[in-house]
């Protein structure tokens, strides 16, 4: 598999809550380089990076990192996100009710929010390092149900981020079109490319571009 192809399936990301205007604008610099899928930032960016990069795919994320906030904030955060120009949202479940069993909390939660979506892209990030492996197969189960565009294994800022068995548990247990985000932790173009073979579509990683433009 060529960098191209890796490089498009990238969701380019800097969360960091250091981040200055000069470091965001560096990805979305480094995004429309290398054609990435798209640059995944805090939703405080938006507004500006949508007027500094127009043509640019953006991403942000809500209830981050630790979806503890409640379905109603979560709602108004995608709103406002898809407001000031994001294209697509990547939200972070509430773990502590997966893992109580409460599966139509999690389902409910995940629906409000990609019918505020409307037709914009929504990812969701289930922080696979926190689940059990039936948890993981529950959740998979739980977003193929529910109206959601995508599964995605971590937010990077708990105790792990992506591993090949995740995506492998993802890939198994998926259905109704449900894709797979990779995210936390993807640091080569080899991590990239196998994560892609074991079925993810995107791959959520500030890493890889910078690993390409060592290359030059």
């Amino acid at each position: 598999m060529d960098k191209e192809k890796i490089l498009a399936a990238c969701d380019h990301t800097i969360l960091g809550v250091d981040a200055k205007w000069e470091d965001v604008k560096q990805v979305l610099d480094d995004g429309i380089k290398y054609n990435v899928a798209s640059v995944c930032i805090s939703p405080v960016w938006v507004e500006r990076a949508r007027a500094y990069a127009k043509d640019l795919k953006i991403t942000t994320v809500i209830g981050f990192p630790s979806g503890c906030t409640t379905t109603a904030s979560k709602v108004f955060e995608t709103k406002d996100a898809i407001e000031k120009g994001a294209d697509e949202i990547d939200m972070v479940i509430h773990v502590g009710a997966l893992k109580d069993g409460d599966d139509e909390y999690v389902l409910g939660e995940i629906n409000a929010i990609k019918e505020a979506c409307g037709d914009h892209i929504l990812k969701v990030i289930v922080e696979t390092c926190l689940l059990t492996e039936e948890e993981k197969v529950r959740v998979t189960k739980i977003v193929s149900k529910s109206n959601a565009d995508f599964i995605k294994t971590s937010t990077g800022f708990s105790t792990g981020g992506a591993t090949f068995e995740d995506v492998k548990i993802f890939a198994d247990n998926v259905s109704n079109g449900t894709l797979i985000k990779a995210a936390g932790g993807i640091s080569s173009l080899d991590d990239g490319e196998k994560f892609l073979e074991l079925g993810a579509s995107r791959l959520g990683t500030s890493r890889i571009v910078k690993a390409v433009k060592a290359m030059e």
